[in-house]
Order: structure tokens, then sequence, then C-alpha cells
């Protein structure tokens, strides 16, 4: 199942998501939106409605913790609710610019790589470094947040490249004038 809009904020409800996740949920759904319509424009196969759930819902495992394990964590919850496994994930990899099996395992998660992979997983992933609680920002504004606490700034160039190179025009540019 792929849930609406409605239905993923069902979820949310369900499992009591404070209105500051549901809020940032739905800012980042508004942003990965304005991508992903562009994308249609232009043709690229993309799963909107994917990408739409996989926003909406993104953050739902902060409910059981504020950690870095919130991606998987989300991710089971969702998988248990009987949500499409593509879904799953999206919110699987969406933490930090994706997380590899190596770090994964010094994080003590279970194993695997959680580096997004497909577009939908990379759209939702950008989207969500572009939102600060329910603002959207400049993406030099996560690029600091990156260096401040160490993080690899490479894999979050990476991201924004590759997302770039699909859209063929700056994301950063196309959502702040789209807003």
């Amino acid at each position: 199942m792929i849930p609406d809009e409605r239905a993923a904020l069902q979820l949310h409800k369900k499992h009591r998501s404070n209105e500051h996740i549901v809020r940032h949920c739905e800012t980042v759904a508004k942003v990965a939106k304005i991508l992903v319509g562009r994308l249609e424009e232009k043709g690229v196969p993309i799963n909107g409605k994917t990408v739409l759930a996989g926003a909406l819902l993104h953050d739902i495992g902060r409910t059981k913790t504020q950690t870095v394990h919130h991606g998987y964590v989300g991710a089971g919850i969702v998988e248990s609710e009987g949500v499409d496994g593509q879904v799953a994930s999206i919110i699987r990899r969406h933490v930090g610019a994706g997380i590899s099996s190596e770090e994964a395992d010094s994080l003590g998660f279970p194993p695997g790589d959680y580096i997004p992979r497909t577009l939908e997983e990379r759209i939702v992933c950008f989207s969500d470094k572009m939102v600060d609680g329910a603002k959207v920002r400049p993406f030099s504004a996560e690029v600091e947040r990156f260096k401040r606490k160490g993080h690899d700034l490479r894999r979050l160039e990476d991201l924004r490249e590759s997302v770039r190179s699909v859209l063929d025009e700056d994301p950063e540019s196309l959502i702040l004038s789209n807003l």
C-alpha cells in the first residue's frame, strides 16, 4: 500500500507524531512535489505517489527516537502497517546524506546500506536537507550544519549533484523560486 496524504497523516496520528514532526514532513513533501513536478515535465520516470508518501512519513520514526536511528525505526513502523517497501526504503535511507554499511555497523544499525540509491530516495533525502523544522532554507545552511557536526560533506554534495544532474538545473534554485 502506498498511502496518500490523508492516509499518511492518519499514520502519524496513530503513532502519535507531534505537530512539529507532522509540519516538518508536510514541508518536505511540498519541496519534493516541486522536484517531482519538474521531473515529470521533463519526462523523467519517477513514482510521484511513492515520493509523496515517503516525504510525508520520512520522520515517523521520531515518535520512538530522536537519534539517527529514526530512519530504520520509521521504516519498521510503516512496514508493520503494510506500507509499500519502496516507501519504507525512502524512510530508511533519508538520514543525513545516507549512511554506509560500515557507518551503520558502528552506529548499531541492522546490517545494510542506508545510502539513498533510487531517484525517489534521493529526492526525499535532498528535500529533507532543504527544510529546517517547517521552514525551507538555503542548501548552504545544511552544508554548514554538516561541517559543524563533522559529517561527510562529499556525500552531501554528491546527493545535490545527483539531483541536479537528473533535473538538468539547480534543485535549490528551482525550489526557492517555486515557494
